[in-house]
C-alpha cells in the first residue's frame, strides 16, 4: 500500500467558483473530457458522441430524502435533527422508510444543549389530508439516537419525512434549501428513497439525454447506494488510511449483475457513488471466492490486502450470481466502506462521469487514483475556463 500525501490532492477553490444554484437547463452544464492526457471542452448534451455503441452506463438511482427535520420547543428555541443512519426497527433503509410505527435513527442534532432530558419535541403536519402529530424523543444523547413516533398507523415514515423535512443541501452552499431544490437536488431517475446527499454527477441528465443515448445503442444499468453525510467529510489526519469511512448501504438486482457480467464493452460509471458500488461488488465476489464469509460488507481497506492472485471481473461476478442462486435471491443488499485512493486498481470501469470536488477529500483521492497527477491539469484548466464547481456545478468525463 503506497503512502499518500494529502497535500498532493489539495488546491485553492475560490468561493466564487462554487455553484450555489443549478443552471436553468440541466444538460447545458459544461463537460470537460479527459482522455490519455488530452483535455477537451464541451457541454453535457454532447455526451452521447463520446460513448461508443454498446457502452454500459451505470447510474445510482438513490433518492434524497428531506433528512433535515426542524422542531420548535415551547420556549421558541429551534432544534434541528439531521437523519444519518436507521437504528430500529431495522437498519435497512428501504424497510425503515416504510415503517408505520416508531422508528429510531442515529442523527446529528443542532442546538442539542437546549434539548432537555425526557423532553418530547412535537410538530404538527398534514399528511394524506390528515393532521398528524410527530414526536421526537432523544433516547441516547451520547449516540445521538432519536425516536420518532406519530399518531397514525397507516402513514409510513417516508411520507412523514417528505412532508415535514427539508432537503439537506451540502454545507458548502451556505444557504437554506428552497422550494426549487426539492426537484433540482434530485436526478431525473431517482427512485429509491434513502440518501442524505445527491449523487450529483447524475443531476445533468435529462430525458432527452437518455433518449439520445439509447438511440446510439448505449446500454443502461441501475444500482442503488444511499449516499451518507460522510461524503462531505474532509480528511483531518496525515495518514489518509486512518480516515473514518462511513458505511453506506447498497442494493443490487440479479438483472444488474447479469448485465455487468455479460457486458463486453466499456463500462462508464455515473458518479463516484456508482464507482464505489461497482468496485465493492467486485470485492464481494472476491470475499466469496476466498471463503471470507457470505455477508456483503466491504471494509475500507479490504482491497489493499496482499494477495498472490485476484479473480477476473467475470469470475467475481459469477461467484455472486452463484451465491444468489444458492440462496434463492433475486436481489442483494450490502454495505460498503470502500476507500479508493491512489494505488488502487479499478476492476469494473473504464470511464467516470463526475463533477468537480472539494480539495482534500476522499473524492479527490478517488479522482487521483483514476488519472494520477493529471488531476492537477484538469482542475487548473477547469478553473481557468470558468467551470462551476461542486454539487450544482459542471461535469467531467474521465477515462482510465
Amino acid at each position: 500500500m503506497q503512502k499518500v500525501n494529502l497535500k498532493d490532492y489539495e488546491y485553492t477553490l475560490p468561493e466564487g467558483r462554487i455553484a450555489k444554484y443549478p443552471l436553468e437547463k440541466r444538460d447545458h452544464s459544461k463537460l470537460l473530457q479527459y482522455r490519455k492526457g488530452q483535455i477537451s471542452h464541451h457541454h453535457f448534451y454532447d455526451l452521447p458522441q463520446f460513448l461508443e455503441e454498446g457502452t454500459l452506463l451505470v447510474y445510482n438511482n438513490t433518492k434524497v430524502i428531506p433528512a433535515r427535520l426542524i422542531f420548535q420547543r415551547e420556549t421558541g428555541a429551534k432544534i434541528e435533527i439531521f437523519l444519518l443512519n436507521p437504528v430500529q426497527p431495522s437498519t435497512v433503509i428501504p424497510e425503515i422508510m416504510l415503517a408505520t410505527f416508531p422508528v429510531t435513527w442515529e442523527t446529528m442534532i443542532g442546538n442539542a444543549k437546549k434539548w432537555k432530558a425526557d423532553e418530547i419535541l412535537k410538530g404538527r403536519l398534514t399528511v394524506q389530508n390528515k393532521e398528524v402529530i410527530l414526536e421526537a424523543k432523544l433516547i441516547d444523547r451520547d449516540k445521538r439516537w432519536v425516536e420518532f413516533s406519530w399518531n397514525s398507523s397507516k402513514i409510513p415514515f417516508v411520507d412523514i419525512v417528505e412532508t415535514s423535512g427539508e432537503i439537506p443541501l451540502p454545507p458548502y452552499l451556505n444557504r437554506k434549501a428552497e422550494e426549487s431544490d426539492k426537484d433540482r437536488y434530485q436526478t431525473v431517475y431517482s427512485e429509491k428513497e434513502g440518501a442524505v446527499a445527491a449523487p450529483t454527477a447524475g443531476l445533468h441528465f435529462t430525458e432527452k439525454t437518455f433518449e439520445e443515448l439509447r438511440q446510439k445503442g448505449i446500454q443502461e444499468a441501475q444500482v442503488t447506494l444511499h449516499v451518507s453525510a460522510g461524503t462531505f467529510q474532509p480528511i483531518k489526519v496525515d495518514d489518509v488510511t486512518l480516515h473514518p469511512m462511513h458505511s453506506e448501504q447498497i442494493h443490487l438486482t440479479k438483472k444488474t449483475i447479469q448485465q455487468l457480467l455479460e457486458n463486453q464493452n466499456q463500462t462508464v460509471a455515473v458518479g463516484t457513488t456508482s464507482v464505489r458500488t461497482l468496485e465493492s461488488l467486485f470485492w464481494y465476489g472476491v470475499k466469496l471466492l476466498e471463503n471470507s464469509g457470505t455477508d456483503f460488507h466491504v471494509e475500507k481497506l479490504f482491497p489493499y490486502k496482499d494477495r498472490e492472485k485476484l479473480p477476473s471481473k467475470s469470475q467475481a461476478l459469477q461467484a455472486i450470481l452463484d451465491q444468489m442462486e444458492k440462496e434463492g435471491k433475486k436481489e442483494i443488499m450490502g454495505e460498503t466502506e470502500i476507500f479508493i485512493f491512489p494505488g488502487y486498481e479499478f476492476k469494473m470501469i473504464e470511464g467516470l462521469i463526475t463533477n468537480f470536488h472539494q480539495p482534500g477529500t476522499t473524492l479527490m483521492l478517488l479522482i487521483g487514483s483514476m488519472i494520477g497527477n493529471d488531476w492537477k491539469s484538469v482542475y487548473e484548466e477547469a478553473l481557468e475556463k470558468d467551470y462551476r464547481f461542486l454539487s450544482y456545478g459542471d461535469s467531467s468525463l474521465l477515462w482510465l
